[in-house]
């Protein structure tokens, strides 16, 4: 299997499992992963989610240029033959947390940017280096690099194509902790246990308004973030974060 799909209680567990090949995306591997999150989006019983590559070299080098490029180029006039994914095509609005545990190049950090929390290794190291090949980074470099962190620096890696290291990524937002590798997994799962303890649905309209609202006006996404509070109101979770909090005691939110 190039993923492999694991639930432990309320958490989805996706690993890219081609260690031998730096965890590089092929096309077997993009159509599996589609396939993972659409699972995870439809489960009822998976409240957060995390990505990580198998071993303990890479997170993800890219796309495998012996495969995935050639295919991309026989489709080039065809986007919709894609798999639908986070990085195009695919709306979830369940929180993600990228557990970056090494090398994530190319494909690799755009991943990791379509997750909300990224947490990396000290041992990482991030970059886009499309522009040396004579292409783009393009499933959504070009678009979320410049919405995490500065233009400018968003510009420096995807024109000079040279990595940077995780305390780098940290220090300009790139990431949001970075830890020993050891830990890298544990830290993803306590951050992910705390969003199991969270209002999911709440966490849900969160990560939508925040999504889509960087599209819009201040006006129209204040408009959006309203409709989205207002479709809270009345569910049962909301109801029961009110009585707990009355009653001093942590929530038991449902989902409902």
């Amino acid at each position: 299997m190039a993923i492999i799909f694991e639930k432990k209680e309320k958490v989805a567990y996706i690993t890219i499992n081609r260690p031998e090949a730096l965890n590089a995306l092929d096309l077997q591997t993009v159509k599996e992963l589609s396939q993972a999150l659409m699972e995870f989006r439809d489960d009822d019983g998976l409240w957060a989610g995390i990505i990580t590559g198998a071993g303990d070299k890479a997170f993800s080098a890219g796309a495998d240029l012996k495969t995935l490029v050639p295919f991309m180029g026989e489709i080039k006039d065809k986007p919709w033959q894609v798999p639908p994914t986070i990085l195009r095509g695919l709306e979830l609005w369940k929180p993600l947390i990228a557990a970056i545990n090494g090398l994530t190049l190319g494909g690799g950090l755009e991943l990791a940017l379509a997750c909300d929390l990224r947490i990396a290794s000290e041992n990482a190291l991030l970059g886009t280096p499309e522009v040396g090949l004579g292409v783009l980074p393009g499933w959504g470099g070009t678009q979320r690099l410049p919405r995490v962190i500065s233009r400018c620096k968003a510009a420096e890696i995807l024109l000079l194509g040279m990595p940077i290291d995780a305390q780098e990524a940290y220090r300009i937002g790139l990431v949001n902790k970075v830890v020993p590798a050891a830990q890298v997994m544990e830290v993803a799962e306590q951050w992910a246990s705390q969003l199991c303890r969270v209002g999911p649905l709440a966490a849900r309209a969160i990560k939508e308004a925040m999504s889509r609202g960087v599209e819009f006006t201040l006006e129209h996404g204040l408009k959006l973030e309203w409709e989205l509070e207002m479709g809270l109101f009345g569910t049962e979770d909301m109801q029961e974060g009110i009585k707990s909090f009355a009653e001093k005691r942590r929530p038991k939110f449902q989902g409902k």
